[in-house]
């Protein structure tokens, strides 16, 4: 018997996962934490040395208290949300805070781009996504608000990347990590040459760039000076996986080009697992897959999930109470309160743009369709079913984009545990929803990876066949299937152009 560790390091939470080579969760150890610092509104910011204390801490326990499951311990792999840069000055040293991948701060665009890429840009149509990717390059932001800190920086780096080197003292990442406003090729898995059309939109050098591996690539192991800090014994391999959202695909079992995968996270997400690189949207990428000959299309919906949080925050603390008392998260007794709302909470429908999207800039969310007998639950359902319609919208794109049909979803993120939740998704999507034998997919994902790298599997595939298992399976309701698809062609795909024009006003201001 084998197994393997995974650290799995999340915009609200870290966990450390032990698996088997049958799938099966042996251990968890969770540490929540603040999500963000904030000194103004909308920046969201942390120190890396919270996470890393954070991973020390789990893993001083497991070793300490779960030596049995340890001895069988083959590997370890890490995986972590995206587009989070580290800024490293010529010791490896971490100059400042991350900015995280949910802060709203824009850099300044007005410095041209070069006349023949920005005459090419304009020739087909994406000037204002290429501006608005500018705008969110956070390293553009800190050149310009912090030039003195800038000229100490050496190296850029995704935060995967960092756990790596105090890991194994390697600064190297997998290129399935490396998702986020970097100089990436992401369908030739490289960076992009300075002569690329999409280079300058980035303006990193690449010498801030450093090597990228392949998933299951062993990236070091264990230093003597890392295990003095974290229990882990000397010398286990570190194996490179991916992204969380990449993890999370693989281990709901996604491969077949029949099966999406839909995060309900802090950011909801749909792709697919397909052997053939085409684009989601037209000019934005698909991302190399932890699958080593696939990519993964992808739709993504910003701050979708943590839509719940912001709403259990400001609307729902008086609940805290009563869920201790009763044993209960918040989350439940909400959940239980939507359960007599019918489909299309009575004529209320949310557009869930909290955050703009590449190729909707302006967008913002929004709710209509208020009467005086709506209440808080039915705001609480609506921001569900309207993060279900966005992810509609995205998988039917992708579907005619990929040429694919989708016969089945398969669910993970924190609004996966939910069973209400998930019949709501096969009432919108139409189509079965699965759910595995775990919560934690972007562990079982990346331990997926590990024992293929370690000999245990011939493939990855083998590996999904032996460790991914679906144990629930939520059928589409007639009823509230045609419910939803009224609301969904005759209200939902109309919104955004209706207010289209508000939201540029809006944007002026």
């Amino acid at each position: 018997m084998s197994n393997v560790l995974v650290i799995d390091v999340g915009t609200q939470s870290m966990r450390g996962l032990i698996f088997d080579d049958k799938g099966a969760l042996l251990h968890k150890e969770q540490v929540k934490y603040k999500p963000y610092i904030s000194k103004e509104n909308g920046y969201m910011e942390q120190t890396a040395d919270m996470y890393w204390s954070v991973m020390c801490q789990i893993t001083q326990k497991i070793t300490s208290e779960h030596a049995d499951l340890m001895k069988d311990v083959i590997a370890m792999s890490v995986d972590t949300f995206r587009d989070t840069a580290v800024l490293l000055d010529e010791n490896n040293n971490v100059l400042r805070n991350l900015i995280l991948w949910s802060d709203q701060r824009v850099a300044d665009t007005s410095e041209p781009l070069p006349r023949k890429h920005a005459a090419l840009f304009k020739l087909v149509g994406m000037t204002r996504t290429v501006n608005a990717i500018r705008s969110r390059v956070k390293t553009r932001w800190i050149m310009q608000h912090e030039p003195e800190l800038w000229q100490k920086v050496r190296k850029v780096v995704h935060i995967s990347a960092y756990f790596n080197y105090l890991l194994t003292g390697n600064l190297i990442d997998s290129y399935a990590s490396t998702i986020g406003h970097f100089p990436f090729d992401f369908k030739n898995k490289r960076y992009l040459g300075e002569k690329d059309l999409t280079f300058p939109v980035y303006g990193l050098d690449l010498k801030y760039m450093i090597p990228v591996c392949a998933p299951g690539d062993v990236m070091g192991n264990i230093t003597a000076q890392c295990a003095l800090l974290t229990g882990l014994p000397v010398g286990l391999k570190v194996i490179a996986s991916g992204s969380d959202k990449g993890c999370e695909t693989v281990g709901v079992g996604c491969v077949e080009s029949n099966v999406a995968s839909v995060s309900f996270g802090t950011t909801s997400t749909v792709q697919f697992s397909t052997k053939k690189y085409f684009e989601p949207e037209k000019f934005l990428p698909a991302y190399p897959s932890v699958l080593k000959d696939y990519y993964n299309p992808e739709v993504q919906i910003f701050r979708g999930y943590w839509m719940i949080s912001w709403f259990k925050q400001n609307f729902a603390r008086h609940l805290e109470k009563r869920a201790e008392e009763m044993g209960k998260s918040v989350e439940e007794i909400m959940n239980e309160e939507i359960e007599a709302i019918p489909p299309g909470c009575d004529g209320l429908i949310l557009q869930p743009f909290w955050q703009a999207g590449l190729t909707t800039p302006e967008a913002r969310g929004s709710i209509i369709g208020f009467s005086d007998y709506h209440t808080r639950a039915h705001v609480y359902r609506a921001i569900i079913e309207g993060i279900d319609f966005a992810l509609r919208e995205g998988l039917e794109r992708m579907e005619k984009r990929g040429k694919q049909k989708i016969d089945f979803i398969a669910v993970s993120g924190g609004g996966s545990q939910s069973d209400l939740i998930c019949q709501i998704a096969a009432n919108i999507f139409n189509k079965p929803v699965k759910r595995v034998q775990t919560y934690e997919t972007s562990g079982l994902g990346a331990a997926i990876v590990a024992f293929t790298s370690c000999g245990v599997f011939d493939s990855e595939l083998d590996a999904i066949k032996s460790m991914v298992h679906y144990t629930d399976v939520f059928m589409p309701e007639p009823t509230a299937v045609v419910t939803y698809d009224h609301i969904y062609r005759n209200i939902y795909l109309k919104l955004y152009a209706k207010l289209q024009s508000f939201y540029k006003y809006l944007e002026k201001e």
